[in-house]
């Protein structure tokens, strides 16, 4: 059994760039001196089970990315693929370029979420060869609340009980053969789903969860740069 690793890192990033004076996409951006698509590669790399890594980017940032992990010294594990203009898009061209067999592993990790710890990494593994498939989540800890969307604004519909509810995190782990299944069945049925696990779901699988981690954030916003510095600190610090 091998374990493999896909980024998708295609995105824009106009959240983060309507608030910061960089035109450069989200991933590219700097944490602690160090771009943090790197910190989210590094965090892979240093997991021996894992065999490869491959990143979907746009074709205009292929030759920086390539720069940066020569730079970095992580060319041994890490390819480069394009990516496409949705993250589904991203990782079924990554898909496509893998060479693993039914039962190898498949990560996919959000290239803006850094300070994934190898703990979580591991178990995710694990948790893939127990189950199939496994993603990380968080518990909701605020009261969640479906709404009906209406021309007045949204109007509350149920009350969803928080034990019922996750947040998602990444990275998602899957068979290999699963997931390619599930990105073929949602490709000819031109269904569009919101991350990986959605469409593992939608092909009849099960999905496990493990606990993810409060400092696994999703950079999407100049805020949140600001809080994963504080977390790479708070680690500093411990070690």
């Amino acid at each position: 059994m091998r374990v493999f690793v896909i980024l998708p890192a295609a995105g824009l990033g106009t959240r983060m760039a309507a608030g910061h004076s960089t035109a450069a996409p989200k991933q590219f951006l700097e944490l602690a001196g160090v771009p943090i698509l790197i910190h989210a590669l590094r965090a892979f790399e240093q997991i021996s089970e894992v065999k490869e890594l491959y990143v979907a980017v746009r074709a205009t940032e292929k030759e920086r990315l390539a720069a940066q992990i020569a730079e970095y010294g992580l060319a041994k594990k890490v390819r480069v693929v394009e990516g496409g203009d949705t993250r589904q898009e991203s990782v079924s061209n990554a898909l496509h370029s893998l060479d693993c067999e039914e039962d190898d592993i498949v990560l996919v990790h959000d290239a803006v979420r850094p300070l994934i710890e190898p703990g979580i990494i591991y178990r995710v593994i694990e948790a893939v060869e127990r189950h199939g498939a496994a993603i990380v989540g968080l518990p909701a800890v605020d009261t969640i609340k479906q709404v009906e969307r209406t021309a007045d604004g949204a109007i509350i519909t149920a009350t969803i009980p928080r034990e019922y509810i996750v947040q998602a995190q990444t990275p998602q782990g899957f068979r290999c053969g699963l997931l390619k299944r599930a990105f073929a069945e949602a490709a000819q049925d031109e269904f569009a789903g919101t991350d990986e696990a959605s469409l593992v779901e939608r092909a009849g699988a099960q999905v496990a969860v493990i606990a993810g981690s409060a400092s696994n954030i999703k950079i999407t916003q100049p805020g949140d740069l600001e809080l994963a510095e504080f977390y790479l600190s708070r680690r500093a610090v411990k070690v």
